[in-house]
């Protein structure tokens, strides 16, 4: 069956019920961030519930949730996963923390989706219900600090100063952006609300899932981003029209990315040989100058037709695209050139087709910067297919993937690469959830999931076929 890679809770293909439509995109390189500035609320008690899907958490600090005094940088209140993934929720007033709580639990998994949930009632006797901390359904309770706020003290969140989503912000100084997507944000006034409010178990897969929160209490500060309008991805629906100003935030950065249907992006933490960059929620990717450089994607694949598309930048005669075992490289690969590897398939820039270092016979064309070369994967007849700006190559006929060998793991992964350019090389990609390139089209596939420039269905080899986004509602139909 297609393969998440382990750890990508918050994303099972099993789960059903209630569907999350949209995320929101932030880019921590375009320093992308909401603000919004409350009036006076419930200091005491409140109520945090995020979905997550982090493009670097184990790769800097990323800032979830922060309000700052404009005056008096000392005095603040923030949600912020570590550089580490440590989750980091804290209270810093005049020169010292008031709370400090920070697990031993590490988010590091660049492919899942996380549910955090942080209830505050400081009027509770017992410290350690001051604060309650939660991970997909389930309350932390190994801490590597745990400082709890004193009984009854105001924190300094929502209060009458600048709320910032995504972003920690003193004055017009922007620190430690949230790179990644987020989901389903709501922040509840005056209540400390139970995790069942926000999602449950799935009686199936037993796996967390979200749940409609739009019957509860939000409170006067209270709101709920949904992110379903991409004119306006700072719109609180939670019936008080708290909304939120959007900064370096476009409507291209709405995704279907969610975590109802996880979509597969690039593996930041398995890119070959040589350190790719990776950015606009892990579908861009940079492979480095003179570097033998690959990446792969988060998802492998063993059955069913899937479909990407991918917009080289500054191609040279080795810039590959296609896919590759994901462990071939220990079986013989040549370096970090994908079109080396034995399970590698490689359409490259030049008009031709490698795997294992071996030119497959056909007619490809050349591309060059901008072309959009679409990937067909057929795991059902062991083919596969390219096509430039939608034109099918080879005339629609395949080229036969090989059975696995004994030292295989029989997955497939995407896979872009090149070798020693001379210069960065940029990968554009669009696996269905949001692009890095501009879609004018805006198809779907037959599932109506995704959105590609050029159709995934399609007729190769005479025969009328049907390709579909890597995503987890996808893989759960056909994997």
């Amino acid at each position: 069956m297609p393969l998440i890679l382990p750890g990508n809770v918050g994303s099972a293909t099993a789960a059903t019920g209630y569907n999350v439509a949209n995320s929101c995109m932030f880019n921590d390189g375009d320093s992308a961030y909401m603000h919004r500035t409350p009036s006076a609320g419930n200091r005491r008690t409140m109520t945090l519930s995020v979905w997550i899907k982090g493009s670097s958490l184990a790769d800097g600090t990323n800032n979830i949730l922060g309000q700052y005094n404009s005056s008096n940088e000392n005095n603040s209140m923030l949600l912020t996963i570590e550089g580490a993934g440590k989750i980091m929720v804290w209270n810093y007033t005049t020169d010292a923390y008031t709370m400090d709580i920070r697990t031993n639990r590490l988010l590091r998994d660049n492919s899942a989706w996380y549910h955090i949930v942080v209830a505050v009632d400081t009027t509770q006797a017992t410290a350690s219900n001051r604060v309650k901390v939660y991970v997909n359904g389930v309350q932390e309770t190994s801490f590597a600090v745990a400082s709890y706020p004193s009984e009854n003290l105001e924190l300094f969140l929502n209060q009458n100063v600048a709320q910032n989503i995504g972003t920690q912000r003193f004055g017009s100084t922007v620190s430690a952006p949230f790179d990644g997507y987020m989901a389903e944000f709501c922040f509840i006034d005056g209540t400390q609300n139970a995790v069942t409010d926000f999602g449950e178990f799935d009686e199936d897969s037993g796996i967390w899932k979200p749940i409609n929160v739009s019957g509860l209490t939000f409170g006067t500060n209270g709101y709920y981003l949904d992110f379903e309008d991409s004119s306006a991805l700072g719109n609180d629906v939670s019936g008080n029209d708290n909304d939120f100003t959007t900064v370096n935030l476009a409507a291209t950065d709405q995704s279907t990315d969610t975590c109802t249907n996880n979509f597969c992006t690039w593996n930041i933490l398995d890119s070959f040989y040589s350190s790719a960059t990776f950015s606009e929620g892990n579908t861009t990717v940079v492979t480095p100058n003179a570097s033998l450089t690959y990446a792969t994607g988060t998802v492998g694949l063993s059955s069913g037709r899937w479909y990407f598309e991918v917009q080289p930048f500054d191609p040279s005669d080795d810039n590959n695209i296609g896919i590759v075992d994901h462990v071939s490289t220990s079986n013989g690969g040549s370096a970090g050139e994908l079109q080396f590897q034995p399970r590698g398939y490689a359409y490259r820039q030049v008009g031709d087709v490698y795997n294992n270092n071996s030119s497959v016979s056909g007619s490809w064309a050349a591309y060059s910067a901008g072309v959009t070369i679409g990937v067909f994967v057929d795991l059902e007849d062991n083919k596969i297919y390219w096509s430039r700006n939608g034109a099918m190559q080879n005339s629609g006929t395949g080229v036969t993937i090989t059975a696995a060998a004994s030292t295989d793991t029989g997955f497939y992964f995407p896979a872009v690469g090149d070798y020693n350019t001379g210069d960065d090389t940029t990968f554009r990609t669009n696996f269905g959830g949001v692009s890095s390139f501009a879609i004018s089209s805006g198809v779907t596939d037959d599932n109506g999931y995704g959105t590609f420039e050029y159709t995934p269905s399609v007729t190769v080899d005479s025969t009328a076929k049907k390709f579909y986004a890597i995503c987890t509602k996808n893989l759960a139909e056909y994997g």
